[in-house]
């Protein structure tokens, strides 16, 4: 497969996220980043371009720019990744997505409601594939938890726990001007959720990736615990799911103690599973009446479904990065189809599209809601 062309707004010289995607966008060597509009100014946009090698005349001020002369270059990039705060998703996503090239977002989905569905709107009348990188369900043991979900090895699930415990905004960063602090407790950058929209989507992505279910009906308690911060920092949130089951979830970002602490446990009629984020590459299952198997990537138990997106011998850990990957090369393969003639919504697969997108926001919508009448049940 020949690399995609790739371009990216956001992710310059002083942010995180963006320099995780280029990782994760070679890994397989899928991708070569030749564009991109690297940050909210031209100067520290041009200066984040020369720092990573673009050409100058591919280094732009802003993303309105860049859609427009990239889609009128023959060479011109065929994706983009978006990974700059929440409220600039949605205007940066139809740039390209109403010029035919396919969009690879970070999440949440948008800020607001709104935003998240006119960018429904817009993918529906796209040519162009969106893909929302939910990065945690590119893990390897995390497809084989929900292969062995869907054939029957926990027998009907009756609940899900999922929990996703941070402590770095313990202090108020924000006030000292660190920039990831900043943004994330804006409501106007943010959106109307704090730890749920930042990490508390990516549990609840979790739980429905894995056991199929839907969500019904939610209770939530939001709170901030940091002086002075609109959004919230803490949530406890109840939920009910199509089907039946019952399931817990627990965000935080003020849990000392709690650097990335993911994790999932699901429980059926016939057994239970649980996997944790910061050792990734066990998965514990436990037939009911039978001793706890320990389950390993590649090892002795590793299903073709977590054996697929594996790339190293068992006992040499992978985790964050290589999660990423997965989605990065999943994706890659997905827009290759769609130029072949594909649909765009079958060569999609398991991927994490616009749909996942919009569950995520009825679930930050729903938990604001819920949290601000007393922790009343809301629809999902």
């Amino acid at each position: 497969m020949t690399r995609i062309r790739l371009g990216m707004v956001g992710g310059g010289n002083d942010a995180f996220i963006g320099g995780v995607h280029r990782i994760a966008s070679r890994i397989d060597d899928r991708f070569e980043l030749v564009a991109g509009a690297l940050s909210s100014t031209p100067e520290k946009a041009a200066a984040s371009g020369k720092a990573l090698g673009l050409d100058p005349d591919r280094s732009y001020g802003s993303f309105v720019e860049m859609a427009e002369r990239e889609a009128a270059r023959a060479d011109g990039i065929e994706a983009v990744s978006i990974v700059t705060p929440n409220h600039v998703h949605f205007p940066a996503a139809k740039a390209f997505l109403d010029r035919g090239i396919h969009v690879i977002c970070d999440k949440p989905l948008t800020a607001t409601q709104e935003d998240a569905e006119a960018m429904a709107r817009a993918v529906a009348d796209s040519k162009a594939m969106f893909i929302l990188t939910h990065n945690y369900t590119g893990y390897p043991l995390i497809r084989q938890a929900r292969e062995m979900v869907a054939d029957g090895d926990l027998g009907q699930i009756r609940v899900v726990q999922a929990e996703y415990p941070q402590d770095w905004l313990t202090e108020t960063l924000e006030a000292e001007g660190v920039k990831q602090a900043e943004w994330r407790t804006d409501p106007a950058r943010s959106g109307a959720g704090g730890s749920v929209g930042d990490i508390g989507t990516h549990a609840y992505n979790l739980a429905c990736f894995v056991t199929g279910l839907k969500g019904a009906e939610l209770s939530a308690d939001l709170h901030s615990f940091g002086a002075g911060r609109s959004l919230d920092d803490n949530a406890h949130v109840m939920l009910r799911f199509n089907g039946g089951a019952r399931g817990m979830l627990w965000c935080s970002q003020v849990a000392p103690g709690n650097e990335n602490g993911l994790r999932l446990r699901v429980y059926g009629a016939k057994g239970g599973l649980e996997w944790a984020q910061e050792n990734p590459n066990e998965l514990w299952f436990t037939p009911l009446g039978e001793p706890t198997r320990r389950i390993t990537r590649m090892g002795a138990g590793a299903s073709d479904a977590a054996n697929a997106v594996s790339r190293i011998p068992p006992g040499h850990p992978e985790g964050y990065l290589e999660g990423f990957a997965n989605i990065y090369t999943a994706a890659a393969e997905a827009i290759r189809n769609v130029q072949a003639g594909g649909d765009k919504d079958a060569a999609l697969g398991i991927l994490p599209g616009i749909g996942a997108g919009l569950e995520g926001m009825a679930f930050i919508r729903a938990c604001v809601q819920s949290s601000g009448d007393n922790a009343a049940w809301v629809a999902l």
